[in-house]
């Protein structure tokens, strides 16, 4: 298997069609299939052979998309490192995952230059020209006579090295092989919602190296064109939807916040917009259906993460249709069903599937669920069992097998010995009209053991009041679940995959306690 041939495919039947636009640069099937056989040969004339290691650092650009074809027709493991990451995580990643090859962008060069050292990279190439490094980009292509490589893999390769913190806050790499990576792709094409094909243009708005690069394989399959925007930004998101005549769009909740947030959001037509997936983190009914009010009933959900290589439960825009329009309002708080070839239960701490309606263990099992972790074993032994991965989150199902998550097994905050989960008081809170973003977890308190505390973002120009928060949270919560304190802040902080960091707001109240519950 080479997942590379389907680019080449594609680039056969439709040659003049556009594959990538990233700001001002516009890439055929043509170009793609010439780029990336460029860079597939000038790699492995550097000495690299199959399943050998080659990391990324750079922000969203086009050369990012070309770089991962052609790691799949080289056979080669791509190892992103997500460029919001400090030096000295860039230099961990490296050594981790020892690569071969780095390339890089401009920004970050003087990392580049910090991190190398004591790696086992022996060449580094520049997105944006030569340097004291190594060599550019550009040249190097262009120094390369072209050639069709297809270099034949197995099943189980390594395809990726897909690293993330979770919720620990140690950066993991989940092993993604080709088989898995192959899994991504069918599952991308069988939904008909999600698959973009000839004509359609899906906006990926976060890292490509990450999350919103996951759909890029089966966009080029089915013949369509990635929009990838180079950074975030809610005006310029609609602009590109707009100016682009985008059909599909990925986005994780905060970003839906942010084009909510905007005033004149209506001023830009957005008719061409057929489908709208949101994922990586839970949104609030009230946002969903500001949403749906905004973008119209386009919205579907998804359910994944890095080892199950992308979502395997999905909310459909008929779900919401029977959450926003009909009689069914409680799919506003799922995550949908399975996906494609995924298997989905709730499971006790032994493993065992509990009864509808009780609280459990999400766990899946799959061909898009990786094998393990890289070099943690014992953590791999912790998180898959029997075929099955426990992906940490608490759920119930319902008895027509929508599941509905409750929270992260290391966010439930246990006080007075009441189990509180922090999503369902985060549900709360965003229904109130004057709360933008919030956070919820428990702190330090001497009767109870842990207390509820929520963290909360104003909406522009609006002064909230803690006291009137806490009432308004006891109308729709039991008195133990709601916050007994609230702190209003600017801003919470992000990860690097911007979902919040609900370790990093937890760390600042327990730093000095005597005694940590998680």
């Amino acid at each position: 298997m080479n997942l590379g041939r389907y680019v080449r495919r594609t680039a056969e039947h439709h040659p003049d069609a556009e594959a990538v636009v990233c700001g001002h640069v516009r890439l055929t099937y043509a170009e793609l299939d010439d780029h990336s056989d460029r860079l597939a040969a000038a790699l492995t004339g550097l000495g690299l052979s199959r399943g050998e290691r080659v990391a990324t650092l750079a922000a969203n650009r086009a050369e990012l998309v070309v770089t991962e074809v052609a790691l799949y027709k080289a056979g080669l493991t791509r190892a992103p490192v997500n460029a919001r990451l400090g030096d000295g995580e860039v230099a961990h990643l490296l050594r981790e995952s020892d690569a071969r090859v780095l390339l890089t962008d401009a920004a970050h060069l003087d990392t580049a230059r910090r991190a190398v050292p004591g790696s086992g990279v022996k060449a580094v190439i520049g997105y944006d020209g030569p340097a004291d490094l190594g060599p550019g980009y550009q040249e190097l292509l262009a120094a390369t006579p072209r050639e069709a490589v297809d270099v034949e893999c197995a099943e189980d390769d390594i395809a990726v090295l897909h690293f993330t913190s979770g919720s620990t806050g140690k950066l993991k790499a989940a092993v993604q092989t080709y088989g898995n990576r192959l899994a991504l792709l069918r599952k991308s094409v069988m939904n008909q919602a999600t698959r973009v094909g000839t004509g359609d243009r899906q906006i990926l708005a976060g890292p490509v190296t990450h999350a919103s690069g996951m759909p890029l394989m089966g966009i080029f399959f089915a013949g369509g064109c990635a929009v990838v925007l180079p950074r975030w930004d809610a005006a310029e998101f609609l602009a590109t939807v707009e100016r682009e005549r985008a059909t599909h769009a990925f986005l994780v909740p905060t970003m839906v916040n942010t084009v909510l947030a905007l005033e004149n959001a209506r001023d830009h037509d957005l008719s061409s917009l057929r489908h709208l997936l949101y994922g990586a983190a839970p949104m609030s009914p009230a946002r969903v259906r500001a949403a749906w009010d905004l973008f119209g009933p386009v919205l579907s959900q998804g359910y994944g993460c890095g080892e199950t290589t992308s979502g395997v439960l999905f909310l459909s825009t008929e779900d919401h249709r029977r959450a926003v329009e009909g009689d069914d309002e409680e799919l506003l708080l799922s995550c949908g069903r399975p996906l494609a070839e995924a298997e989905v239960r709730i499971v006790d701490d032994g493993g065992e599937p509990v009864a509808d309606g009780e609280i459990g263990e999400i766990a899946v099992r799959g061909p898009d669920v990786v094998p393990g972790y890289h070099n943690e074993p014992e953590l791999t032994a912790r998180s898959f069992r029997d075929g099955w991965f426990l992906t940490g989150d608490l759920a119930r199902r319902r008895r027509d097998g929508y599941v509905f998550i409750v929270d992260r097994k290391k966010d439930m905050i246990i006080s007075g010995g009441f189990n509180i989960y922090a999503v369902e008081v985060e549900s709360v809170l965003h229904q109130h009209p004057d709360v933008f973003e919030a956070a919820v977890v428990g702190v330090p308190d001497e009767q109870w053991g842990e207390a509820v505390k929520a963290v909360v973002v104003p909406r522009a120009g609006v002064t909230l009041d803690a006291t009137e928060l806490i009432a308004f949270c006891a109308e729709h919560l039991a008195r133990m679940k709601k916050p007994r304190s609230v702190d209003v802040v600017a801003a919470l902080p992000h990860n690097p995959n911007g979902k919040i960091d609900r370790r990093a707001i937890r760390d600042t109240y327990w730093s000095g306690a005597e005694r940590r519950v998680h």
